[in-house]
């Protein structure tokens, strides 16, 4: 499969009570279809008492399956808690965007979307308005502040 047909396939489950575990989504989200993966991420936070991050990834092995999982496990209640259940996003590339490891304007959509001719460039650089030596020329008559006088 795919990494994007597996991300299809992935539901994220929010909202989660720290006393929940792999095995009890497993049992929650089983009767919606074949499960491929559930993944629970630790809490790293050495001053927590929660073992996981409190949100957890289920992956189907088809993504009708996922649909039929939102859609009926959203907003529904697991441990006392009202749980969140939503299509997982994939993650960020980390050689794309603003977080990126490379500067934008190296980037190949970056560069396929602002690239700009070397003839564009040169006229360009032709039409630009001289600018004034004095930055007070044009302010002629500006004396008084406030209001002009009707």
């Amino acid at each position: 499969m795919s990494d994007a047909a597996r991300w299809k396939a992935t539901v994220y489950i929010g909202g989660l009570a720290p006393v929940v575990t792999t095995e009890h989504l497993q049992a929650a989200f089983l009767p919606f279809g074949e499960i491929a993966d559930v993944s629970l991420p630790r809490n790293e936070n050495p001053n927590s008492t929660d073992p996981h991050r409190g949100f957890a990834y289920v992956e189907y092995e088809d993504a009708e399956d996922a649909k039929e999982a939102i859609d009926n496990m959203d907003q529904s209640e697991l441990f006392g808690r009202v749980i969140k259940v939503s299509a997982a996003k994939a993650p960020r590339s980390t050689n794309s965007g603003l977080g990126s490891k490379t500067a934008v304007w190296e980037q190949e959509g970056w560069l396929a979307e602002n690239a700009v001719s070397e003839e564009d460039r040169m006229a360009a650089e032709q039409a630009q308005i001289p600018r004034a030596e004095d930055p007070m020329q044009g302010l002629e008559g500006l004396d008084v502040a406030g209001p002009k006088p009707e």
